[in-house]
Parts: C-alpha cells; sequence; structure tokens
C-alpha cells in the first residue's frame, strides 16, 4: 500500500457509502481516464471488463474470436462466456506477445474462405505491449474489433501512449497481485463514449431509469464497490513509483546472472515502456546447468516461490480441441521460461537471496554485494 489508501476508504466507511454506488468509484475512473485518456468504467474484475468488452464488439453464440495463446485463461474464459468460439493465435519470439504476422496470415487465409473472427483479444504479457500497430492494420484490413486484455499492463507504453488505449476496448486488472492493485477489480476503457455508458449500465444488472426495478436487456453484477475504489485511488497515486520497482527488480536479476550462460531476461522491446510486472526468464538447460522445472524445484527447496509462464491456451484440457495458428514458440517460451519473486515490496536482501540461490542452481558462487549495474539501469 502507498499511505492515501486507508484515508480514501475510512471517507466510504464515515460516510457509509460501502456499496457499488460511491464518490470513490466516481473519482477513481476519473483519475483513471486522465491516466489514460480514454473514459472509464470500474468493474468487480479485469475478467468481468472483458466480457463486457466481448459484448460491446458484438461477440454472440458461435462467432470465433481470435485470442492471444500464451495468457492467462481468463482471456479465454471470457470469450466463451459471451457464447464465442476462441482460436488461438502463437507468440512472436522477440516480444513473448502475439506474432502479427501470424496473425496476419490467418487473417488472410480466413478472409479467403469467409470465415473472419468477429474481434481479437490481443494480450499484453507481462507488463509489455504487444507490437499493436501491425496488429491494428491487419485487423483494420478485415473489420476485425480489437479487444486489448492490458490486465498485465497498467503503466505499460506503447509508442509512448498506454497499452490499452489503442484498439476498440481496452481492459485493465487490480487483482491482489498486480502492480497496482484494489484486491480484486478492473477496469474498461474505450473511446467510444457509447459503448461506455453501455458497459456502466450492463455493469449494474441493466436496471432501467426509474423508481421499479425493470429490465429491458441482460446485465450482471460487475461494479466494483465505493470501499475496494477508495484502495484503486490510493493505489493509481503510487503507479509510477511501482513501475519503477519492478523495472529496478528484473534489472537487478539480469544484471546479477549476466556474468553466465543460459538465462536470459524476457526480451525488453524498444517500441515501449516494458514495466516488468512479473521478472521473466529463459532457461537454456544446456548452458546454463539445469532445466526451467530443476530450477523451481531447487528454489521451492529454499523456500523461494517461482513458476513456468503461462500454459498456452491451446495446450489446455479445456480447450484442447479450439483450433490454432502456430503455437511453438508459444510452448517453448512455456516449456524454459520461469517467472522469479517480482513484488515491489520484495526488499534487497531478499532479492540478494534469491539471486544466489539461482546462481548455486547454476553451479556458480554467491554475489557478495548488489550489481553494480542495478542502481544504474534505467528506470
Amino acid at each position: 500500500m502507498g499511505g492515501s489508501e486507508q484515508a480514501y476508504v475510512r471517507q466510504a466507511f464515515d460516510t457509509n457509502w460501502l456499496s457499488t454506488v460511491g464518490p470513490n468509484i466516481a473519482a477513481f475512473e476519473r483519475a483513471f481516464a486522465e491516466r489514460v485518456g480514454l473514459p472509464a468504467v470500474a468493474a468487480a474484475s479485469g475478467t468481468a471488463g472483458l466480457h463486457l468488452a466481448l459484448r460491446l464488439a458484438g461477440v454472440g453464440r458461435g462467432d470465433e474470436v481470435f485470442c492471444s495463446t500464451l495468457t492467462f485463461v481468463a482471456a479465454a474464459n471470457a470469450i466463451v462466456y459471451q457464447g464465442g468460439v476462441p482460436v488461438f493465435v502463437d507468440s512472436d519470439r522477440a516480444t513473448w506477445n502475439l506474432d502479427p504476422d501470424v496473425l496476419s496470415r490467418a487473417l488472410r487465409e480466413r478472409a479467403a474462405v469467409n470465415r473472419l473472427p468477429k474481434a481479437l483479444v490481443v494480450v499484453h504479457l507481462y507488463g509489455q505491449s504487444a507490437d499493436m500497430d501491425p496488429i491494428l492494420h491487419a485487423c483494420a484490413e478485415y473489420g476485425v474489433a480489437v479487444i486489448e486484455d492490458a490486465a498485465e499492463a497498467v503503466g505499460t507504453l506503447y509508442k509512448g501512449k498506454p497499452a490499452g488505449t489503442l484498439g476498440d476496448v481496452g481492459v485493465y486488472s487490480f487483482n491482489g497481485n498486480k502492480i497496482i492493485t484494489t484486491t480484486g477489480g478492473g477496469m474498461l476503457v474505450s473511446s467510444n463514449a457509447g459503448w461506455i455508458g453501455k458497459a456502466s449500465h450492463w455493469s449494474q444488472q441493466a436496471r432501467d431509469a426509474g423508481n421499479a426495478y425493470e429490465h429491458s436487456e441482460l446485465g450482471y453484477n460487475y461494479r466494483m464497490s465505493n470501499v475496494l475504489a477508495g484502495i484503486g485511488r490510493g493505489q493509481l497515486e503510487v503507479l509510477d513509483l511501482r513501475v519503477q520497482q519492478r523495472r529496478a527488480i528484473a534489472f537487478r536479476y539480469r544484471d546479477a546472472f549476466a556474468g553466465f550462460a543460459g538465462i536470459s531476461l524476457m526480451p525488453q522491446a524498444s517500441y515501449g515502456l516494458h514495466t516488468n510486472w512479473l521478472s521473466c526468464f529463459l532457461i537454456d538447460e544446456q548452458k546454463f546447468g539445469c532445466s526451467r522445472d530443476e530450477l523451481i524445484q531447487a528454489l521451492d527447496a529454499a523456500n523461494i516461490e517461482s513458476r513456468p509462464v503461462w500454459k498456452p491456451m491451446h495446450l489446455q484440457p479445456l480447450y484442447a480441441r479450439a483450433e490454432q495458428y502456430g503455437g511453438e514458440v508459444a510452448e517453448d517460451l512455456f516449456r524454459r521460461g520461469i517467472c522469479l519473486p517480482s513484488s515491489s515490496s520484495l526488499s534487497l536482501e531478499e532479492q540478494m537471496y534469491v539471486i544466489n540461490q539461482v546462481r548455486r542452481a547454476a553451479g556458480a558462487g554467491p554475489l557478495t554485494a548488489e550489481p553494480e549495474q542495478a542502481t544504474a539501469a534505467s528506470v
């Protein structure tokens, strides 16, 4: 927490605005809109925001929706919530995000047989934006709506613009593990003011105007509470600091591992600001001295939690029958990728402990001092 969250939450209690209406919600939406430059609607979760976004894009039963395969399952699940059919697209090795060339080829093949998808859900992975210019160009050519899943990319930039603001709709997450949090919550943004109004209406059970509880269309219980929005207001005030902290952690790892082969930081694309929400590395077993899974086991034995990168959606039992374009790159990233401890509250002492356990697993000696380059790295 940054310090001011309690004051905003206390304000909610003092004024007795505790549910899904209240001044914190309006203030949080307004502050977030000012931050990204688009109108915003606060939701109960990023997943709820994705569901609303897909409905706004007109996705209905049986409609196919392209989706990044290397992602958390919520991106695909939201498609199914709306009755759509996910079709998965491979990653670009240079960024780990959706490959624009694979996407372009897939759209061209689909257009030739009159089977274009209704929309694309493009995920900005681990705090790095996908390469949006070619993605937007390809989708515009074929009339495909673009939904940006920026759940992992609050604070991320693409060519100076906030990730999540480039397509038709963008969605962010403030889950407990994100770079800033409301404990649970999300935000939907769009340049289409009519869509923002619709999303807000649907998120509150689509109740019609008037005193009666009358409903003309389907709605959901997807609104963020005034209490959690108070936490969000305080968190948004420290977003820039959190980005600096996450980047410093990633670069400290990078510099500490620079002296030996077989472990490399997730690429930092030149076109934007990668927040390094999580510090992710690729392991080359032959050069490093052990496999990714063996490294996870060694860290676990030292009481350090680490995890594989996301398991691609086309490998999930839930989506075993789904169609896919490519997949080999995402599969390799999953097989060799590891997420190291990355919390903004990670102390230097704790991170040095992680660093030395990784070095030990690789057969290297411990570092006795912080890597010199880490404090000088651009954050």
